[in-house]
């Protein structure tokens, strides 16, 4: 006994570990990220090139940006080949931790080298520094690529539970969120602790390089602790991976009008985004003529960035996912109109970035939830399910906004003289107007179109993936074919759940009670945990959680449905503890489910088991009347 407790506690350390571990190399992926996409930008235009020229000093600028953003845009078409190569690894330290470890360690090494001079060689032969720039830059991006990829592919590589799953999830993305607005709050204090002179409150190159070792020293140190702190599961379950290529991309996006709707107002928006989230940094500095001031709005958006992430199911459930969509672009368009006149008043321009920040995670959210519900509106109408390429568009992309934006801030930079050596006092009202048209009309514009796309192409709501889902039940198994079932024995199917037998055509359904998903059984479920009813391959887990398709090694084709209508649900009481192309045992847990919340919904609990190729078989003998009382693992049916 004992040994068993001692061996729970240890389990439950390890998960413990592996949680805060992942959750720590979120924190530094994140720091990075916030890093390169808003404040590299600050350190180019600002302090790398001052060569006692202006007009040199600005064209290598915009000679930079445009590099900057030809090469990101160059390493989206890599970024598929990268997928394709992490999925091809094997090693004896698992298949991602390998290249977590060496793209976390060589991009910041290459960062930390992007955030120096190179010796004065800009100065000195600024064409070789270029070439040199664009190929440490690439070698960066790409390496952090493989990173990026390869840590949030991580998530079903740590647990087969979609419970310990979420749980990961939630503590990463708590410490994604805390390093993406950390870095706000520390900068200028850092830039200008190290600073041998503080430049109008902008600092200088010196403060610049220390705050990027800190950056890279974090980058290192946490991906050591992914290493370290998490465990990569060895199962055949993991053999099977999809790989995703640019053209496939392109596919899933023009055949998928869904999915392309939603793609076409996420890239209006989140480059809109990105270009006046790395615009605050500037209007601190050469506007306010503050900018250490930047960390009191660092701060904020810390706690408020928390706060608003974990309001999401409350909102969306209240005013549904289109409605919370609108509500946050009203919003930031309000935050928008208030920022370009709020002129140099720190409350104005905190409570502006606020009403632009705030609503910022929830859209995130509303659109990867229409993504990732367009998995299923893909496999309805085309027939087939992609769901890696599906999920792959979203971080191309946000990378295609970010090389976008970086192009736009350079621009507006050297427009409004925001350079090198540049301070508030010297920047002209003229010099402000171009500053406030590039940060401020652009995205008011982007995000203005963004949601006329949003409007009216992207028709996929809850209620519609609901109604997709429940299609999708009535047609899935129908694929399998009579020569697949490999016995001429009678086959034995159990009770998935203990409760009531219930006959099929008393079920509340008429498309189940008429056999219209195959002959079958229901129980009214006495608990909440539904049992593999015999060795089987998992076939499908529905999204929603409420439904698990079996194919049997006989070959029987078995759905088991926790309730009717519970689609509705989305998710929400269900925990699944198995995943698509998972071998389990009889009597291996497949589902949990929280009865109330079924109850509490007004919806129907009955647990539905239907053979969807019934066609096969001859006889369907019921070894229990309804009525009868029966235990998970009692065999019920046998098919002749």
């Amino acid at each position: 006994m004992n040994q068993m407790t001692h061996a729970s506690k240890d389990l439950k350390k390890s998960v413990a570990t592996s949680r805060i571990s992942y959750a720590f190399g979120a924190f530094g992926h994140d720091i990075f990220y916030a890093t390169l996409s808003t404040y590299f930008i600050t350190f180019i235009t600002s302090h790398l090139f001052n060569t006692g020229d202006a007009a040199q000093n600005n064209r290598m600028v915009l000679y930079i940006t445009q590099i900057i953003a030809g090469l990101r845009i160059v390493e989206l078409i890599i970024d598929t080949f990268i997928g394709n190569m992490i999925d091809n690894t094997k090693t004896r330290w698992g298949k991602f931790k390998p290249w977590v470890v060496a793209g976390g360690t060589i991009s910041s090494l290459a960062l930390l080298i992007l955030f120096t001079d190179m010796g004065g060689l800009n100065k000195t032969n600024p064409v070789l520094y270029l070439i040199i720039f664009a190929f440490i830059y690439i070698t960066m991006d790409i390496f952090y690529s493989f990173k990026d990829i390869g840590f949030w592919s991580m998530v079903p590589a740590l647990s087969f539970s979609s419970e310990e799953r979420e749980k990961t999830a939630t503590f990463a993305r708590i410490g994604s969120t805390i390093g993406a607005n950390i870095v706000s709050v520390v900068i200028m204090p850092i830039v200008l602790f190290f600073s041998l002179h503080r430049n109008g409150g902008a600092g200088d190159n010196r403060g610049w390089f220390w705050f990027a070792f800190i950056v890279a020293l974090l980058g290192v140190l946490t991906v050591l602790a992914v290493a370290f702190g998490t465990h990569e599961i060895e199962s055949d379950l993991r053999k099977n991976t999809e790989k995703t290529g640019f053209k496939d991309v392109l596919k899933v996006l023009t055949k998928n009008d869904q999915l392309m709707a939603i793609a076409l107002s996420y890239v209006l928006y989140t480059t809109g985004i990105s270009i006046l989230n790395a615009s605050e940094l500037y209007y601190f500095t050469y506007i306010m003529g503050h900018a250490a001031q930047f960390s009191i709005l660092g701060t904020i958006n810390t706690v408020v960035g928390l706060l608003s992430v974990s309001l999401f199911p409350q909102l969306a459930g209240k005013l549904n996912r289109r409605n919370l969509f609108f509500a946050c672009i009203a919003v930031m368009l309000c935050g928008i109109g208030l920022f370009s006149v709020a002129g140099t008043s720190l409350a104005l321009v905190l409570l502006a970035a606020e009403l632009f920040f705030i609503p910022q995670p929830l859209v995130f959210l509303v659109v990867l939830m229409i993504i990732t519900d367009c998995v299923e509106y893909g496999q309805w109408k085309l027939g087939h399910r992609d769901e890696a390429l599906t999920l792959s568009v979203r971080p191309l992309l946000d990378k295609f906004g970010g090389a976008i934006s970086n192009l736009v801030i350079g621009a507006a930079a050297v427009a409004a003289g925001m350079t090198t050596g540049a301070t508030a006092d010297s920047i002209t009202k003229a010099g402000i107007i171009s500053f406030k048209l590039h940060v401020f009309a652009l995205p008011f514009a982007l995000i203005i179109l963004s949601s006329l796309v949003f409007f009216f192409r992207v028709k996929l709501t809850e209620e519609k993936h609901a109604e997709i889902v429940e299609e999708l039940e009535r047609t899935w198994g129908h694929e399998y074919i009579e020569d697949e079932v490999e016995t001429d024995g009678g086959l034995n199917i159990s009770a998935p759940i203990s409760g009531q037998l219930i006959a099929l055509s008393d079920v509340d359904d008429p498309i189940f009670a008429k056999e219209g998903l195959g002959k079958g059984f229901a129980i009214k479920p006495s608990d909440g945990c539904v049992y593999a009813p015999f060795d089987a391959m998992v076939r499908q887990v529905f999204t929603t959680r409420h439904a698990v398709g079996l194919v049997s090694e006989d070959g029987i084709v078995l759905l088991i449905h926790i309730g009717i209508g519970t689609v509705k649900l989305k998710g929400t009481g269900f925990v699944s503890y198995v995943v698509e192309g998972e071998h389990v045992k009889k009597g291996d847990k497949l589902i949990e489910f929280w009865d109330p919340a079924i109850k509490k919904a007004g919806l129907d609990d009955t647990v539905i088991v239907t053979v969807t190729n019934s066609h096969v078989f001859n006889d369907f003998v019921m070894k229990a009347p309804a009525g009868t009382n029966v235990q998970a693992g009692d065999d019920v049916l046998t098919l002749n």
